[in-house]
């Protein structure tokens, strides 16, 4: 059984995902949050598989909340659930740590695929989105930059895999621990990734990846030892 916590302002947002998920035979609602505070303590003391994640809300917001859980060394897949309007935003969370992102107007069984590919430690980043996630960063390359560059040559399984880690926020301490690498090889993979991607640092990386669709839901990968 796959336990999930849910974490929304919303008290009618939590019952009517804990309702959905009522209907899925392996996965469970173990415990709810209506704040980013109250999400640190849950999480500490249930230990869910998995954490629903609103971005907006009162007091400490979801990319707080994200911040401190790293701190505190609490490493759990987290899939942001949020709106169009958060383009930004699932950015910066899929930066500190989020495994993937999904809008709040999913299907139930596109909900449950999605906790299911978290709680067998893969990514998830949704393919209608990531479009709008490029364009939504001022500050990084536009889509016409990317598409100036030539294909890139084909990557590796194992930079697939880091890559997924890269969008997920990982330092590369954190990417040799979770593959059982030495962190140099990380590094080499790494440099690997940037010069085959024709880019100069970790978040054009992830930007040109998602304009690319090698973040897709289709094209994610099971990441062990996390």
């Amino acid at each position: 059984m796959i336990r999930v916590c849910v974490v929304d302002d919303q008290t009618l947002v939590r019952q009517g995902i804990r309702s959905l998920l009522e209907l899925a035979p392996d996965v469970a609602v173990a415990a709810e949050a209506g704040d980013g505070d109250e999400a640190l303590e849950v999480i500490a003391r249930e230990q869910p598989d998995v954490v629903l994640l609103d971005l907006r809300m009162p007091g400490r917001d979801g990319i707080t909340t994200l911040a401190e859980l790293r701190e505190r060394g609490i490493a759990v897949p987290t899939l942001v659930l949020t709106t169009f309007d958060d383009d930004e935003l699932v950015l910066r969370a899929l930066r500190g740590g989020a495994r993937g992102y999904l809008l709040k107007d999913v299907t139930l069984e596109q909900l449950v695929g999605a906790i299911r590919t978290l709680a067998t430690g893969g990514t998830l980043v949704e393919p209608t989105m990531t479009e709008r996630l490029a364009r939504s960063v001022t500050d990084l390359p536009a889509q016409e930059e990317f598409a100036e560059h030539p294909a890139p040559e084909a990557l590796t399984g194992r930079e697939r895999e880091i890559l997924r880690l890269l969008a997920a926020g990982y330092a590369n301490r954190e990417i040799a621990a979770a593959l059982h690498l030495a962190e140099g090889t990380v590094k080499n993979h790494v440099s690997n990734l940037l010069q085959k991607l024709g880019v100069r640092d970790r978040t054009r990386a992830v930007l040109r990846a998602l304009h690319l669709g090698l973040l897709s839901e289709a094209d994610h990968v099971a990441v062990e030892g996390e």
